[in-house]
Parts: C-alpha cells; sequence; structure tokens
C-alpha cells in the first residue's frame, strides 16, 4: 500500500517558531523554526517511512474566502520578522530533502491538503498522514486517512481517525465544520454565534446534527441561547461556510510527481552545514558526503607531526623552549577517573605526541619532560587547563605555566555559545576543520583507541587550533574588556578548582549507611499508611498505577492528564491534598525516596575506595551566569530547606582527626549587589545600617513601624525581595504566596513606588540590553541575549528577565570566585594548613585544623568581605563543626 504524508507548512512553521527559543546561524539567519520542522521531517520519515510526501503552504495572498468574508484572518498578529525570514529557508530545506512543495495563489494550504486525500479517497489503496496543528484538518478525515494534530508545539503528535473523533467529540469528520460554524474559531476571526462555546456547540450537534438542523429546531429552544442562534443565523452559515475545505484545487502535480525516493546526501548536509545544526549533520548518515560544519572553511592544512618514542625524546627536549601550545588528552567525561591518552605539543613549525606511558617512565628524559610540564617558567596556550589539571593531578604530576585557555576564553566571549569544542571554535574563527573526537575514537561500545599514527595526527592538529586560536582571541578578550576577568579571576580559579578537587571532602560511610537504613525504615511505615489511606496495596513508584488508584479508584478530581495517562508530578498532588489522607503521605514517601536514591545510594557509588572521600568536578564553562556547576556527584544540590533532607550533610567530615569543618557564607549577596548597582537610597539605607533587609522593606511597603512588622508581613517582603532579583510576576509571586495575582500585582507595584531606584535600574538595564544586544557584570563579564528585541512577547519577556537578573546574579558568582582565588593566595602565602573544599553558590567550605580555626575564621571573613569593594558592606556568616551539618 502507498503511503502519503502532507504537512500543513505554515502550521508546523509557526509551531515550531513559538515552541523553541530563538536560534541563529553564525550569520545571523535565525533557524529555530527550521530546525523545530527539520526534527519533524526526520521522525516522520523514520516511523511513518512514506512513499510520498507533499508540504503545502499558503501563498500568502487574499483567497476566496476573503471575497466571502473581508475580515476573514484578520485578527491575526502580523507574522514575526524573525518567523518570516525563516520561510525561504524552509523551502530551500525541503528541496534538499527531496520533498515535494507546492503553493497556489487564491487558495490556502488546508484546500491543497483538502484535495490530495479527495484524490487518494479516490483512488483507493492509499494511507494518507496529514500533519498540522489546526483542528479544522479533522474534517478530512476517513478509513484511509488520519489526521496527526501537533501538541506541547512540535514534540508531540495525537492521531485521529473517525472512530477516535467520535470518541473524543461525539461527531463524524463531516461534522467539524458545523462546530466551527457554531463556535467559530478566534484564530482565523471566524465568528460562529457569539457565547456558544465548544461545550454548548457539541451539545446542540449531538441533539441537532448540523447547523441547518439548529437553526431549524429553534423553537425547541429557550432563552438567551435561542436569541442568539436566531439573530447570528447566518454567521453560523458563513462560518461553517469558511470553516469547510476546499476540495477541488486545480493542482498541477501528478502522484507520480510526489513519490518520495529519499534525499540526495550531499545536497542535505550542505544545508545543514549552511544553518549549522551540527548535532543533526553528527547524527545523521550521509551516504558518505562532506558533512563538515562550515562549506568555506579552509582544507585541513599539511602539518610536520612527530609521534615521540624514547629515540625521539631528546629532540622533542631540545624544542621545548620554542612550544607554545599543548593539549591533554583525557578519555571519558570525567577527569578524575578518565584515562590520559597523551600530550599534543607545538611549536613554531612542527607539532609533537606524547604518549602518557612515555611520560611516566623512570629515565632521564621523560624526568626532563615531566620537569617541564611541572615548570612555571614557561607560557603556553592550553585547551581546558582545569581538565588537564585534574587528570594529571591523579598520576602526581601538577600542570604550570598555561598563560592562556582557549575553553575559558570562548566561555568568557559568548558564554550561550552552543558548541565550544575545539572543532566549532575553529570554524567559528575560519580555521581548518578538526575531525569530531567520536569520529576518530567512536563512541559507547563502539569506543575505542585507534593506532598510533591516527592519533598523532588527530592530537597534532587540535594543538595547532589551540595555537592559532589564542591570538585573536586575545585580542576579543581586550576588545570586549575582559583582561582583567580572565587573567585574574577565571584562569586562576581553574587551578584552583583543580586543587579542591582533588582534596576531596571525606564521607563518613557507615554514617550514611545508616541514615539510608533510617530512611528505609520511615518509607517501610509510609508505605503501609498510604495502603491503608488508599485501601490497596499497589506500586506507588509507577506513576500509571499511582493515577488510577487517585483517579478511578478514590474518585479524585483529575488536574491534568498526559499521553500515558493521568498527571501525578507534585504540582497535582500538591492541588489534590486537601481531598485525601493519602496525599500527604505520598508527597512524603516522594521526598524520602528522593533522599534515598540521590543522596545515600548515589553517594555510596561517587566514593573513592582510595581516598574515602567524594572528588567532585566542578565545570567552569556551563552557566550563562558565571556561577559553577558540579558533577560526578552534584554537591550543590545538597538539601539544605527541608531538615530530612539537610540531615545528608552530617556524613561530610574532615579528613583528620582534631580537624573541623568551616563554612563561611555570603548575607544576601544579590541583594547588597542590587543596592550597589542600582544605588537606591532606601536599599542602601538598610544595608549600611545592618538592618534586616526583609523587615526593613515590609516597613517601608506596608508603611509600618518596625515593632509592627509580624512573621507572615516579613515572609511577603522575603519574597518579594528575592523574586525581584529574579524579575518575578505578579503570577510566580501569587504561588509563592498563595494569594490572588491582584494582591501580589499590587505588592510588586508598591514595592515599586518604595525603591524607586530599583524600578529605574530595571528599566534601565533593559533598555542597555536592547541598545547593545548584551548586559555585563560589573567585572565585565558578558551575557548576550538576541532574543530581547524578539516580537514573540515570551521569548522577549524572558530576555528582559535575564537582562535584570544576569547582572546581579552574575556579579554575585564573580565575588564569590574572587574570593577563592585571594583565599587560595592567602592561605599559601600565611603557610596554613587548612584547606578549601567546596563551593556551593554563595557558601564556601574549608576543613581545618584546630589551632587554625580563629585565625581561619578571621582571614576567611576578611577576604570574603573584601573581595570587592562596593557601596554598601558585603557580610559573611562563619561556623564551624564536627561536620557540614553543625557548621551551618
Amino acid at each position: 500500500m502507498s503511503k502519503l504524508v502532507v504537512i500543513d507548512g505554515n502550521s508546523i512553521a509557526y509551531r515550531a517558531f513559538f515552541a523553541l527559543p530563538l536560534l541563529s546561524n553564525s550569520s545571523g539567519l535565525h533557524t529555530n523554526a527550521v530546525y523545530g520542522f527539520t526534527t519533524m521531517l526526520l521522525r516522520l520519515l523514520e516511523e511513518q517511512k512514506p512513499t510520498h510526501f507533499l508540504v503545502a503552504f499558503d501563498a500568502g495572498k487574499a483567497t476566496f474566502r476573503h471575497k466571502d468574508y473581508a475580515e476573514y484572518k484578520g485578527g491575526r498578529a502580523k507574522t514575526p520578522p524573525e518567523l518570516s525570514e525563516q520561510f525561504p529557508l524552509l523551502k530551500e530545506l525541503i528541496h534538499a530533502f527531496g520533498i515535494s512543495q507546492f503553493e497556489l495563489n487564491g487558495y490556502e494550504a488546508d484546500d491543497i491538503i483538502g484535495t490530495l486525500t479527495r484524490i487518494a479517497d479516490e483512488k483507493g489503496g492509499i494511507e494518507v498522514i496529514v500533519v498540522s496543528g489546526d483542528k479544522d484538518m479533522l474534517q478530512l478525515a476517513s478509513d484511509q486517512v488520519k489526521i496527526a494534530l501537533t501538541r506541547k508545539g512540535i514534540s508531540e503528535v495525537e492521531l485521529y481517525d473517525p472512530a477516535y473523533i467520535m470518541e473524543k467529540y461525539g461527531l463524524t469528520p463531516n461534522q467539524i465544520i458545523d462546530l466551527k460554524g457554531l463556535m467559530g474559531d478566534t484564530s482565523d476571526n471566524i465568528p460562529g454565534i457569539p457565547g456558544v462555546g465548544e461545550k454548548t456547540a457539541l451539545k446542540l450537534l449531538h441533539e441537532y446534527e448540523s447547523v441547518e438542523g439548529v437553526l431549524a429546531n429553534t423553537d425547541q429552544m429557550k432563552g438567551k441561547l435561542k436569541e442568539k442562534i436566531i439573530e447570528h443565523a447566518e454567521d453560523a452559515r458563513m462560518s461553517k461556510g469558511l470553516a469547510t475545505i476546499f476540495r477541488e484545487v486545480p493542482l498541477t502535480s501528478t502522484w507520480d510527481e510526489l513519490a518520495y525516493t529519499g534525499y540526495e546526501g550531499q545536497a542535505l548536509a550542505n544545508m545543514f552545514r549552511k544553518l549549522e545544526f551540527k548535532s543533526l549533520l553528527d547524527k545523521m548518515d550521509f551516504g558518505g558526503a562532506d558533512t563538515s560544519l562550515a562549506s568555506d572553511q579552509p582544507p585541513q592544512e599539511e602539518i610536520q607531526t612527530v609521534a615521540v618514542d624514547r629515540d625521539r625524546l631528546p629532540e622533542l627536549l631540545e624544542a621545548l623552549p620554542h612550544v607554545d601550545a599543548m593539549h591533554v588528552e583525557v578519555v571519558g567525561d570525567n577527569p578524575h577517573t578518565g584515562y590520559v591518552l597523551g600530550l599534543a605539543l607545538a611549536s613554531k613549525d612542527t607539532c609533537y605526541y606524547v604518549p602518557f606511558e612515555l611520560l611516566r617512565e623512570e629515565g632521564a628524559h621523560s624526568e626532563a619532560l615531566r620537569a617541564w610540564v611541572e615548570s612555571p617558567d614557561k607560557s603556553l596556550a592550553v585547551y581546558d587547563q582545569h581538565r588537564a589539571e585534574v587528570a594529571l593531578g591523579w598520576h602526581g604530576l601538577s600542570l604550570c605555566g598555561s598563560s592562556f585557555d582557549v575553553l575559558l576564553a570562548a566561555y568568557l566571549l559568548d558564554p550561550t555559545e552552543s558548541s565550544l569544542t575545539l572543532n566549532g571554535l575553529s570554524t567559528k574563527y575560519g580555521l581548518p576543520s578538526l575531525k569530531a573526537d567520536e569520529d576518530v575514537f567512536g563512541k559507547g561500545a563502539k569506543f575505542q583507541i585507534p593506532a598510533a599514527e591516527i592519533v598523532c595526527e588527530h592530537l597534532c592538529r587540535k594543538v595547532t587550533a589551540v595555537q592559532s586560536l589564542q591570538g585573536p582571541m586575545k585580542q576579543d578578550l581586550e576588545s570586549n574588556g575582559m583582561h582583567q576577568l580572565f587573567y585574574e579571576l577565571e584562569l586562576p580559579l581553574a587551578s584552583v578548582l583543580a586543587s579542591m578537587e582533588k582534596k576531596g571532602i571525606k564521607v563518613d560511610v557507615e554514617a550514611l549507611k545508616q541514615y539510608g537504613a533510617e530512611l528505609a525504615i520511615q518509607l517501610e511505615s509510609i508505605m503501609k499508611s498510604i495502603y491503608e489511606a488508599a485501601g490497596t496495596e499497589f506500586n506507588i513508584n509507577s506513576p500509571k498505577q499511582l493515577g488510577e488508584i487517585l483517579f478511578e479508584k478514590l474518585q479524585l478530581p483529575a488536574v491534568k492528564k498526559t499521553k500515558t495517562g493521568y498527571s501525578t508530578d507534585a504540582e497535582v498532588l500538591e492541588r489534590l491534598e486537601p481531598y485525601h489522607p493519602a496525599i500527604g503521605h505520598i508527597l512524603n514517601y516522594r521526598t524520602l525516596a528522593k533522599l534515598q536514591s540521590t543522596y545515600v545510594e548515589g553517594l555510596l557509588k561517587e566514593v573513592r575506595g582510595e581516598t574515602g572521600k567524594v572528588h567532585t568536578y566542578f565545570k567552569q564553562t556551563i552557566a550563562a551566569t558565571g556561577r559553577l556547576s558540579s558533577q560526578y556527584p552534584n554537591l550543590q544540590n545538597i538539601p539544605i530547606r527541608l531538615e530530612e533532607g539537610r540531615k545528608i550533610r552530617k556524613v561530610f567530615v574532615p579528613s583528620r582527626p582534631g580537624w573541623s569543618i568551616l563554612t563561611a557564607d555570603y548575607s544576601q549577596i544579590e541583594l547588597r549587589v542590587l543596592a550597589h548597582i542600582s544605588q537606591d537610597e532606601r536599599l542602601m539605607e538598610a544595608f549600611l545600617k545592618d538592618m534586616d533587609i526583609h523587615t526593613k522593606t515590609a516597613m517601608d511597603v506596608f508603611g509600618v513601624a518596625e515593632s509592627a512588622v509580624d512573621s507572615n508581613m516579613r515572609r511577603q517582603a522575603k519574597a518579594v525581595n528575592f523574586g525581584i532579583v529574579y524579575g518575578i510576576s505578579d503570577y510566580g509571586l501569587s504561588q509563592n504566596l498563595n494569594i490572588t495575582r491582584k494582591e501580589a500585582a499590587a505588592f510588586i507595584e508598591q514595592y515599586f513606588v518604595v525603591f524607586q531606584g530599583v524600578r529605574q535600574y530595571m528599566d534601565d538595564i533593559v533598555k542597555k540590553a536592547r541598545q547593545d544586544g548584551y548586559v555585563t557584570t560589573l567585572l565585565q563579564r558578558r551575557r548576550y541575549l538576541p532574543e530581547i528585541t524578539a516580537s514573540n512577547f515570551n521569548h522577549r519577556s524572558f530576555a528582559e528577565r535575564t537582562a535584570m537578573n544576569t547582572p546581579i546574579q552574575g556579579t554575585a558568582a564573580d565575588i564569590i570566585k574572587l574570593a577563592m582565588v585571594q583565599m587560595d593566595e592567602r592561605m599559601k602565602r600565611d603557610g596554613l594548613n587548612s584547606r578549601m573544599l567546596l563551593q556551593v553558590h554563595d557558601e564556601l567550605v574549608f576543613e581545618v585544623p584546630e589551632e587554625e580555626i580563629e585565625i581561619m575564621k578571621a582571614t576567611v571573613k576578611d577576604v570574603m568581605e573584601n573581595a570587592l569593594s562596593l557601596d554598601v558592606p558585603l557580610k559573611a556568616d562563619v561556623d564551624t563543626g564536627l561536620n557540614w551539618y553543625e557548621a551551618k
């Protein structure tokens, strides 16, 4: 049997555009709609395997419907320019896929699709899948024609045939136009009958079958509904006509011309390169086509490579004074457990590959090379110094003398850049392309180390890229005013982080197991309570079974459904909690089960046998705000709010007897940064006088004396204070405080009346972001905001909130990073044995010998509170204890 897939091009393009954030290639072309459309095409080709394929478009001109009703589609907003510019690209892409496309003046895509489905029905033996976001298409469903309507943007589709339409609406496909005739369609400005929604329209059609049947039976109706139907009878007839898809379009394409025979690999690869769809280039099989990302890249140059062995080590040692770039190849995501394959070194005209085994050998030459690696008396460009230092550190080697890190520079120049790989950076800077690591080593189960000459060639090309990138990237850092940020903060921080990670933090494994046992007992008890309340046993961890118990057996109101059944997420359960005693137990069960699986079982897996510690990996180039993130394990999301979760901190202990854990936590650092940046007089006054900022806010917003501020007023003020930093909306605040949106809006408005400097800052920073296209922190860290001028309200609003927040959150991140670098220097200078172990957002964690506790308290407080000079004081709270829990 033949299978035709036909796509409503305009509908899917619109859906893709609004479902995905604005994306653009290096030429500035917006590509998000094209990317979303592409993923749908690929999914359809894989799942449906069509023999015939067509994409139908609106011609963009007036149709016969406009002649019947001048206001047809009159209420639609103008197509966003960011989408309009993508239609030519989209049509070019469809052509590259080898898919037919069609549009015709005077007709809509719906009419083209309707005509095709009629032809397919008449031919027989053809299965048709119509893909659209428009419910009007349901009128085309038949035994041979199924309608795939998109949901959740374009990530999901719901398949309709006549039986499913009857099940869902109680209508036949032909009655869909009657439904539209009665209820209208605001998206197309089809009027229908005012006041008649879907529920009423369905009720009428279930009784009278059609618009004509409804109009013929008004004498059986009563009240306002009868009056409206009689008054707007002509509107209903016209609306039905407007919603009816015309199925006699004079198509010029024949059935055979719609046949799909596949795409030509090179044409599609070229299109993906133009659009810079790197992930798709890497993922797809193009039949041997060239898939290097940029078609105008220079070809790979011949480079002089030397695979160093014992005999050639002396030659390398002689060349070392001329080496200005090095790359350390670490295999594996986690450098703490990764495999160091080797080093690549670049001088002016030659690249050297040194297998790691050779570096570790005994002998004078290998020893001399190790001494050079560890010597600070050199100046090298590297890629990912932090990762290299961590991996080498586990083999007793220090990496010194790196004066430029290409990865760190790329991250600072654009922290929102999607590809910071050497291959991606080479493409961006117009350098010869590199092979992806996956193409050289394979991936997953297919990973293997290839022949030495292949490894040598690959790593030498990498280090050549590092060597070539440092010049233009240094210039870019200078022109962006980032010299201090790079050389005084991020570059030295990389070494500080590597040192912290190598030290690790001790875990009391027995205490952790005991905590897990206690959780297991609690979980067993809660499970019994749930079964008792529900009246039956079931798998609590199965959303499907839980949904059936709650919404079918217990008959609780279903809040929302997913494609697999009832939703039982936390939001749903919290709304249901007042309805049944089982819900509270289920929420508690989930909290404790999360602690058990993520923190108890997860941490036990990460404890390194030879050290008894966990050695996290801080990611320095991930968060666009400049914050650090943490992996293997993630120690930045150790619970703090719930007491049961906070107990997990008890298992983190000093590594030596008689030592203590010391924590230092910035107090309200983001609000202090906001006070400095905004220069708001009231906010600054509160911090200069060391007042409780939330009490002060409550006093000013509610207009009461300090003695009149109760706990609820302070709680509301606190929510607003921290919400303002993130550009909170009235809806967000209403959810946080469980108040109405009107009350929340009034609260926010009053806040801005009182703190006028904050409002002025918010207005000014958004204006500046629109003008410059980016915002900066006090230390000149940039965050680009391409969506700040987007026509899409949601995209633009998110960018505006980001513009307000980034200078605050980013500056706070910069300050604690400065404190880390300065603290490392102070401890070395003063000969202290104490160790800095962790950074958790605004908190630093140390382990300290008893004799250094007082000096460390004073030193840490001094460094953190003076890391950066602001117009309001920074404040750090310092505590100690026998474990991390006690030190908070």
